[in-house]
């Protein structure tokens, strides 16, 4: 009895090289090759690309509102530094961003997302143990306007 030999996947260049496909996908663009367009794909990935802005705007402003709460009210002039160090990196970054797709302003000053980054960043300080004598406010006690999370230092507001 003679065994049957696996038939061969019929995979697409998308599944097997992404960056391949990427490549291919850019020329047939170029070109005009509108016909040959894997656009199932192509959409795939441009949905991709537009959630993984928004997802990068709400790790950001977490991180940032994690830093500003750690300066605005943990006392520790040692850690001082590299708190507003990590804020000013983490707004440059914000910044880059909102400036390379301004459409996103309109995301980043949602509440709803402010809200999200809030409640994360609070949870993250609330759980560092260094941290369990610090009096962490329920609510934000600043602006929540994204011109001013990238602008005013609120620890000087105090």
């Amino acid at each position: 009895m003679t065994q049957a030999l696996p038939k061969p996947s019929k995979t697409s260049l998308y599944d097997r090289d992404l960056h391949l496909w990427l490549e291919e996908a850019i020329a047939q663009l170029k070109s005009g090759d509108f016909q040959n367009l894997d656009i199932e794909n192509l959409v795939e990935e441009l949905e991709g690309l537009a959630g993984r802005d928004r997802r990068e705007i709400k790790q950001r402003l977490t991180t940032l509102i994690e830093h500003l709460l750690k300066r605005c009210y943990v006392k520790s002039e040692y850690d001082y530094a590299g708190w507003v160090e990590t804020i000013d990196r983490t707004r440059n970054a914000l910044r880059d961003i909102l400036k390379q797709s301004p459409s996103l302003k309109n995301y980043a000053s949602n509440p709803e997302l402010f809200q999200d980054a809030f409640d994360d960043a609070l949870r993250i300080v609330r759980r560092n143990t260094g941290y369990k004598s610090v009096n962490f406010p329920d609510t934000w006690q600043f602006s929540r306007d994204i011109d001013s999370l990238l602008t005013i230092d609120f620890w000087e507001k105090g």
